[in-house]
């Protein structure tokens, strides 16, 4: 009986220890897959977070560089390494604007060319950039056509609802009443189409590439921003404007009105543009309101 009981309390005791190293064994082994994994995935992610992270702190330098600096763009409008300022004061490259095809709606093809008073804005044209009208904004300087008050409440809703700096909001404000002058568009309605599309955020990106405060579609467009530097100008709030105060203004004289040009400006083909139109001049109303401001036709 004594013999009997020996080898059953040497295989408890193998069980013992067997069980708990072969679940030690077990989950050491589902840790090791899934760190496996995670690199696996970190080493494609990675290089591409770098690259974009790259990119954008190359336009935040561009956004608040002196006038006369700028980007210099390859043939295919890429952003290369920074440039020097030229004799002139413009970009090495300037003069070279090559044709840009017509036709299409926005978001999904080019909005027709771009004229002078279509360019992006900047050192490079001429223009004012975001330094400038946040300097201005900073100094509350007077907008032509808006009293004091105005401007103050528009500026006060914008950084309230968006939760953007109150002298960004300005700033912003500034350069819808300029771009709009320029190319006889509410800048109200400017103001909304930025919040539907972004919500006033300038790096936003969407899921099929449209970029920026009014979601520019760099792919299509890139002629419109080869004045600007190219490709990544899309990031910088002037540039992004001005290039979709443009696109938008083809569209509404393409469509014969506003409705039909906010339906091609989020490239809607059929008769629905999924609310889109309906959401960005309920905004319009909403700003409107809070500024005191009657919006224009």
């Amino acid at each position: 009986m004594l013999m009997r009981s020996v080898p059953e309390r040497l295989r408890h005791g193998v069980r013992a220890v067997v069980r708990p190293v072969g679940e030690f064994v077990h989950v050491s082994a589902i840790y090791l897959g899934l760190a496996v994994l995670t690199t696996l995935g970190l080493s494609l992610v990675l290089p591409s977070m770098r690259q974009q992270s790259q990119q954008l702190h190359g336009v935040v330098l561009a956004m608040f560089q002196a006038d006369g600096g700028g980007y210099a763009s390859d043939d295919e409008g890429d952003l290369q390494d920074w440039a020097p300022p030229s004799p002139a004061g413009g970009p090495q490259d300037a003069g070279a604007q090559p044709a840009e095809p017509a036709g299409g709606d926005a978001g999904t093809s080019d909005a027709g060319q771009a004229g002078p008073a279509g360019q992006a804005g900047g050192p490079e044209t001429g223009r004012p950039g975001f330094a400038a009208a946040l300097a201005a904004s900073l100094r509350d300087q007077p907008i032509q056509g808006v009293t004091q008050a105005q401007a103050h409440a528009l500026r006060s809703y914008l950084a309230r609802k968006y939760r953007i700096a109150n002298s960004v909001a300005g700033a912003l404000i500034r350069t819808a009443f300029d771009v709009g002058g320029e190319l006889k568009l509410d800048p109200q309605l400017l103001l909304a189409v930025i919040a539907i599309e972004s919500r006033y955020n300038p790096f936003v990106e969407s899921s099929v590439g449209a970029q920026g405060l009014m979601q520019v579609m760099t792919s299509v467009h890139r002629a419109k921003l080869r004045p600007s530097g190219g490709p990544a100008a899309v990031f910088d709030p002037v540039v992004n404007i001005r290039v979709g105060a443009q696109i938008l203004a083809d569209c509404i004289r393409r469509r014969g009105g506003l409705e039909g040009g906010l339906a091609c400006y989020v490239g809607a083909t059929g008769p629905s543009d999924g609310g889109y139109g309906a959401r960005v001049l309920a905004e319009r109303r909403r700003i409107a309101l809070a500024s005191g401001i009657p919006p224009k036709n």
